[in-house]
């Protein structure tokens, strides 16, 4: 009985430290982990508020619509292509949510579906288009930000569409118990992303055609289905983006979401993924979504001009694309 006892203690002292749950994630996402911890750190000395419980709720609240495009602009980029609709999608979807109440009289749920499906559309032209020709996702997805854009124009006149209905605005605005409903959605889409990109045939797909298309063809993959699939995704969760954003201001406004496809894909390449096909994951893109909501949030929380924003994320998009370089050409920083 104690040799039993005895072998049980040893073989629980054996187990190797990177077989420890969570090792792995620690691991290769350690220097943006490290660089999110000191931001924090930095943060609460400079801003007392910055712990505070309202004030943390209200960066994931900010978070969350992030990281709904940026979970989808993950697949996109692995597979070496970028979605630039994503932000016209946005304001297309919650214009049309909110038309259809304000002005059409639906019922919530026919609004909402009809926005939804309003971001389905755009992203399954891109799919189409970008699966069956040879034009450059860039320059596909360029035209259709600005086909979006303009028709949240046309359909709203230019102003905002103000709704006042409550079951609508719990959609964004709304909590379960003391958590925000952003929040909620959230957890569920980027639980989804991680099985499709981690636990599935589809995923191993992803990664195939991002790292080399050839091959995967000469393997049996359609390269096309998965790709429609990956634009598809990404106007749905554009879409799911704008619905609660509407919801959250209480109005569908044809400006929302200007700027939010350089959120996304700031995330995603400071999650590690790279630019250039067939490396990523959805851990690496949740920390660099929170690392770029800190950031904009510690910088109102010290006063300094939102312009200064923008500099921000230009440089750390320009950072996080050099390191990418440099471990693809083997170099030294």
């Amino acid at each position: 009985m104690k040799n039993t006892k005895a072998a049980t203690v040893k073989s629980a002292k054996a187990i190797p430290f990177y077989r420890i749950p969570g090792f792995g994630f620690v691991k290769e996402n350690m220097g943006i982990l490290i660089g999110f911890v000191i931001l924090c750190v930095l943060l609460a000395i400079l801003s007392p508020v910055f712990l505070a419980k309202n004030n943390i709720l209200n960066v994931l609240r900010q978070v969350a619509t992030n990281l709904y495009i940026a979970c989808a602009m993950t697949m996109v980029i692995i597979l070496g292509g970028i979605d630039l609709s994503v932000g016209s999608i946005i304001a297309l979807s919650g214009v049309v949510t909110g038309g259809m109440i304000a002005f059409d009289g639906f019922s919530l749920t026919a609004a909402v579906a009809g926005g939804l499906i309003a971001g389905l559309a755009v992203g399954a032209f891109n799919g189409f288009v970008i699966s069956k020709t040879t034009i450059p996702p860039f320059i596909v997805t360029l035209a259709t930000m600005n086909i979006a854009r303009g028709a949240a124009y046309v359909y709203t006149g230019g102003q905002p569409i103000r709704v006042m209905s409550d079951s609508f605005n719990f959609i964004g605005a709304g909590y379960l118990g003391e958590i925000p409903m952003p929040i909620i959605y959230l957890i569920i889409i980027v639980f989804i992303s991680f099985l499709i990109l981690s636990k599935s045939k589809l995923g191993r797909h992803i990664y195939a055609i991002g790292g080399n298309p050839q091959a995967a063809v000469f393997s049996g993959i359609k390269n096309s289905r998965v790709l429609f699939f990956a634009y598809t995704f990404s106007g749905l969760m554009a879409a799911i983006a704008g619905v609660v954003l509407a919801s959250r201001m209480f109005s569908g406004q044809p400006t929302a979401g200007q700027g939010a496809e350089m959120d996304a894909i700031a995330a995603v390449v400071l999650g590690g993924t790279s630019m250039s096909g067939g490396l990523g994951k959805i851990g690496g893109t949740v920390i660099g979504a929170l690392v770029i909501g800190v950031l904009s949030n510690g910088l109102n929380l010290l006063g300094i001009n939102s312009f200064w924003q923008y500099i921000v994320k230009g440089v750390v998009i320009l950072i996080a694309v050099y390191v990418d370089f440099i471990k693809k050409s083997g170099k030294k920083l």
